[in-house]
């Protein structure tokens, strides 16, 4: 490539982005026929409409983890399973999301991050729906297997897309939206007409007429096989991590372990928690470009290694008590507290920063493999603690926090050793770092 081709690559790539841009053929004229241009306008306002659309696909992930926890009782009473079988149907949508990351960097980069958004809702719908009319266990693991084939596509391609659209001093707290997302995955389908196409993808497969206003590219990254294992290692350590610290597992038997804890409304108890998370991910929102994403994760992590060595030791002293005793109470009361904590710690930033960070670090070249190999990582972890729980929890509720305390403090030491700062810094900058 001469010269002139590259200063002529580099003007283009610093062209604002486009209105669309797509997979199914949109162009900016069909586009704007629809209407994108009237909608997604002006500077930050249209970059945070373009989140609020593709939030709308991470509420699959919390619809995935709230279904199995109040519903356990009643599916194993009505279908006759073991506990051991409803485990199975408790992480299978975790093998799902697995076969869906692997295909997740591949498709996003192929067809680009709304068609890969397009193809991950519609396995949703059909599994949600094979869920809600299931007459026997086979529709019931069938579609609990589609929805997390949509949640794997959906996990990698959602904090991508909104990492490569926002500006650097957005990033943070519109990346955190991921973790919140508060409608179905139905009206994501519609919404995906509005909004652009990543400027970066478009970028990369020269597609330099589509860019308009609005968002500034910088150049693309040069290859350094050092840098990319370093990046790699950080974005799939954290994600393995966040999932053992075995958050899954405390979400998804949320119910069971409440009853543990003589919580008498164990399914209210669960539906609070819910609730509790989503106020502290909003405050985590707010905070993302303020703290900066280390210093969130490591207030996090520290917090999460404390709740559940509370949660831990409580269940210990209690099993270890009568029932009638003063000190039962009392320990049940303080593993209810550390859950909670739990629960609250982990959405100030062991929740959403990870995929943020992990949007950010991995350059173009190599974002498509090593973000489906990082989101399998995370999937992959998930479903192991989220197989195992149940059978850990039957084993010892005490030992089985004590395990997640021990996992969340080599968490506490990775983020402190490895992970940098990438608040206010150009995806390029932060990549650089690792030189």
């Amino acid at each position: 490539m001469t010269s002139r081709d590259d200063a002529e690559e580099a003007n283009n790539l610093r062209k604002p982005f486009l209105h669309t841009g797509s997979w199914y053929k949109m162009s900016s004229r069909q586009s704007s026929m629809m209407g994108s241009s009237t909608y997604i306008r002006d500077g930050a306002i249209s970059v945070v409409l373009c989140v609020m659309i593709v939030a709308l696909g991470p509420i699959q992930f919390g619809f995935t983890c709230g279904f199995s926890s109040p519903t356990q009782s009643e599916i194993i009473n009505d279908l006759q399973l073991s506990i051991s079988e409803f485990s199975v149907f408790g992480s299978l949508s975790n093998v799902g999301a697995m076969v869906g990351a692997i295909a997740s960097g591949q498709i996003a980069e192929y067809i680009g991050r709304k068609g890969s958004l397009m193809i991950a809702a519609i396995p949703n719908v059909i599994g949600w729906l094979s869920i809600s009319f299931a007459k026997d266990s086979s529709f019931l693991l069938m579609g609990r297997l589609l929805e997390g084939f949509g949640v794997g596509i959906i996990s990698y391609t959602v904090p991508v897309y909104i990492a490569e659209i926002a500006p650097q001093n957005m990033r943070g707290s519109l990346g955190s939206v991921n973790q919140v997302g508060s409608l179905p995955c139905i009206i994501l389908i519609p919404g995906l007409f509005f909004i652009p196409e990543s400027p970066r993808w478009l970028a990369k497969n020269g597609m330099g007429e589509d860019f308009e206003t609005s968002l500034q590219v910088l150049r693309g990254f040069d290859t350094d096989i050092t840098v990319e294992v370093n990046e790699i290692k950080v974005g799939i350590g954290l994600l393995v991590l966040q999932q053992l610290s075995g958050i899954n597992g405390i979400l998804f038997y949320s119910t069971n372990i409440f009853k543990s804890a003589g919580v008498s409304s164990s399914n209210l108890a669960t539906v609070g928690v819910g609730a509790i998370q989503v106020v502290a991910t909003a405050i985590t929102t707010w905070l993302m470009d303020k703290a900066g994403r280390r210093l969130l994760l490591i207030i996090s992590t520290v917090g999460i290694t404390l709740s559940l060595l509370l949660v831990s030791v409580a269940f210990f002293v209690e099993s270890s008590v009568s029932p009638d005793s003063s000190l039962y109470g009392t320990m049940g009361i303080l593993s209810l507290v550390g859950l909670v904590a739990v629960v609250i710690f982990f959405s100030f930033g062991l929740g959403a920063i990870p995929w943020i960070i992990m949007s950010e670090i991995l350059p173009v070249n190599i974002k498509g493999l090593a973000g489906s190999v990082a989101t399998l990582a995370n999937w992959l972890a998930s479903w192991m603690v989220t197989m195992t729980a149940n059978l850990l929890l039957g084993w010892s509720t005490g030992g089985t926090f004590a395990i997640y305390t021990v996992v969340s403090l080599f968490t506490v030491l990775f983020v402190t050793l490895w992970v940098p700062e990438t608040k206010g810094r150009t995806l390029e900058e932060i990549q650089s770092s690792f030189r």
